[in-house]
């Protein structure tokens, strides 16, 4: 419950960060759909790995920048005012370069310490059971066990490294042919407490497109979820008809539109990304056919 305050007064703006939960997740739940990362990240499995800015006006939550750890850029998420957002951005949470999750309302308030790279518009999709449309096909839960050749899988299609604990930990599920495996999807984030989880790491070897694996992997994890979830929410780009339609077939509806972009400290060089970097930028990013 103890927060620390770190910063200036700023047409009645304190900022200073915060490891209160309860008034956090009362914050997010404003918005619950969009921000679905952000309050599984309060659970204990995920909570010890970020950091927390907040603005307040008085005793009341107007803003939230969320840093999650990680290789660099890391996730960064803010929701709220934009004085606030700015505030927040400018006295408390300052990482070198991240990949950012923000309204389009609220780039300018990034633009204040951020020099913001161009990028396409995601779309956040959420299903319930109520909206849910099963896709039948032969899909088959993945084990920790087979974690070596999920990750042989990912390396084809985009830079991802998964533990086994992701898998234990999380919901996958992909489908093989001629006993290989060609298609997986499985989640982001899952919060049992929340009743919420986001699905993504899907993907179809580029051969085997067109077939309704994707669909196929996403639907299993998506059933598989809404046992105990009562959202279940994904991303996917504004430009990717395909993906939207397919999971649009699930029952999938969109909330809202958002940005997430790369994201450079104003004053702070950063070269061309290594590659090694590039995983940690896809591993909380888009579905993909």
């Amino acid at each position: 419950m103890a927060s620390i305050v770190v910063s200036r007064r700023d047409a009645g703006l304190v900022t200073r960060t915060t490891t209160d939960r309860v008034l956090l997740r009362q914050f997010l739940e404003q918005d619950r759909l969009f921000a679905a990362y952000a309050i599984c990240d309060l659970d204990d499995r995920e909570f010890s790995r970020t950091r927390w800015g907040g603005a307040f006006v008085g005793t009341d939550l107007v803003a939230v920048a969320l840093e999650y750890a990680g290789l660099s850029p890391q996730p960064l998420f803010v929701m709220g005012r934009n004085d606030g957002i700015e505030a927040a951005l400018r006295d408390l949470v300052k990482p070198r370069a991240a990949y950012v999750a923000a309204l389009p309302t609220a780039l300018p308030a990034v633009e204040g310490s951020y020099r913001v790279d161009p990028g396409p518009q995601m779309v956040r999709m959420w299903v319930d059971r109520s909206t849910f449309r099963p896709y039948p096909a032969d899909t088959r839960r993945l084990l920790p066990i087979e974690v070596g050749e999920l990750n042989r899988l990912y390396q084809l299609g985009f830079a991802s490294w998964l533990g086994s604990g992701a898998i234990a930990s999380g919901v996958y599920y992909g489908v093989r042919v001629n006993g290989r495996l060609v298609a997986a999807a499985g989640t982001h984030v899952v919060s049992s407490a929340a009743r919420l989880a986001v699905v993504g790491n899907v993907l179809t070897q580029v051969e085997y497109r067109g077939r309704g694996y994707a669909a196929a992997t996403t639907g299993a994890v998506t059933a598989e979820l809404l046992r105990f979830c009562d959202q279940v929410v994904l991303n996917v780009r504004a430009d990717n008809p395909p993906a939207l339609q397919a999971y649009r077939r699930l029952g999938y509806q969109e909330h809202i539109r958002f940005e997430e972009r790369l994201i450079h400290r104003v004053g702070t060089p950063w070269p061309g990304l290594p590659g090694p970097l590039r995983r940690f930028l896809t591993a909380r990013k888009e579905t993909d056919l």
